[in-house]
């Protein structure tokens, strides 16, 4: 069961945003990932609840940020209810996406996972419903998925398999790279893997 710390930073001029504290593993209905995320002084800022089944579908999402929470599952594209910090108003919502995303490296593994690409695969579209910091404020994007490389390094552990990604952003043609080691981001924009416990688990 992989455990470690995500450090977060803003995309554009590189301001730390805090720590992901992590742990994650394959389990009976497919893998699950936990988190807590800290703000660069320590305090308590949010916490993530993902589960995935076998096919790489979230069936359980749970995220809290800023005393909002949010709940969502694949249910008829990808279905959700959002909830504000009084707890007295609480929306729902339904997109015909493939699943979600957000700021937490949880989501790019969950891609990864849902689309299963080869270097041979072609460049693959996928709607997801973003959940945006701080308020977990819903939208749509659509972005397509490439592997370009998959290449095997040599450790203490045996060989260690990193998956390297083109993301791009199909609204503003925007590119970006992710690498992958099974259910760990290795590097991504705005991520580092700071701390590793164990090896990372392979699907």
């Amino acid at each position: 069961m992989p455990r470690g710390r995500y450090s977060l930073h803003d995309l554009h001029d590189h301001t730390p945003l805090g720590d992901e504290h992590f742990q994650c593993a394959p389990g009976p209905s497919g893998w699950r990932y936990l988190s807590r995320t800290t703000t660069p002084s320590g305090d308590h800022l949010g916490s993530v609840d993902l589960t995935l089944d076998e096919l790489g579908r979230p069936i359980r999402l749970e995220l809290h940020a800023a005393s909002w929470q949010v709940r969502g599952a694949a249910l008829e594209g990808v279905t959700w209810v959002r909830t504000d910090p009084t707890g007295t108003h609480a929306t729902e919502g339904n997109v015909r996406a493939h699943a979600f995303t957000g700021t937490s490296p949880a989501f790019l593994v969950a891609t990864a996972r849902l689309l299963r690409l080869t270097p041979d695969s072609p460049a693959t579209r996928v709607r997801l419903v973003a959940f945006t910091d701080p308020v977990l404020a819903p939208r749509t994007v659509d972005q397509s998925w490439a592997l370009v490389n998959s290449e095997a390094h040599a450790t203490d552990n045996g060989p260690l398999t990193v998956d390297e990604y083109q993301v791009s952003a199909l609204d503003t043609g925007e590119q970006h790279t992710v690498h992958l080691a099974g259910d760990v981001v290795l590097s991504a924009p705005g991520i580092e893997l700071e701390d590793l416990e164990s090896p990372p688990s392979s699907f």
